[in-house]
């Protein structure tokens, strides 16, 4: 979902990036449905791994409560983002998470002067 946001929001101006550190084999089809209700589509999405060579190329990696099992690259800025999981959940319990990493992903392009 995030990745979603930034993506829209910033309107190409930056290059997204999303992975995992254990990452499901499918994007979740609530986390779908939640984004199609605020217009962005990630159907087309895949799962990744996170890769080393992929932290190296980014400016600000964003986590959210991977904690010992994210690689961490020296000189790269981290962003810890604690969010409840939406796996398994229905969707208006997804919603509110949703909407929280809107206000997140927004704080962020504001503060990188994107938006």
């Amino acid at each position: 979902m995030a990745a979603g946001f930034l993506r829209a929001l910033s309107a190409g101006a930056v290059e997204v990036f999303s992975g995992g550190s254990e990452p499901a084999d499918v994007v979740n089809p609530v986390a779908i449905a939640a984004m199609a209700e605020v217009g962005i589509d990630i159907t087309e999405s895949q799962p990744r791994r996170w890769t080393d060579d992929g932290i190296r190329a980014a400016d600000v990696v964003v986590t959210m409560g991977c904690d010992d099992t994210c690689p961490i690259i020296p000189g790269r800025r981290y962003l810890d983002w604690e969010l409840d999981d939406p796996a398994g959940k229905a969707i208006e319990e997804v919603r509110p998470i949703r909407d929280e990493i809107e206000e997140r992903v927004v704080g962020l392009l504001t503060e990188l002067r994107v938006v």
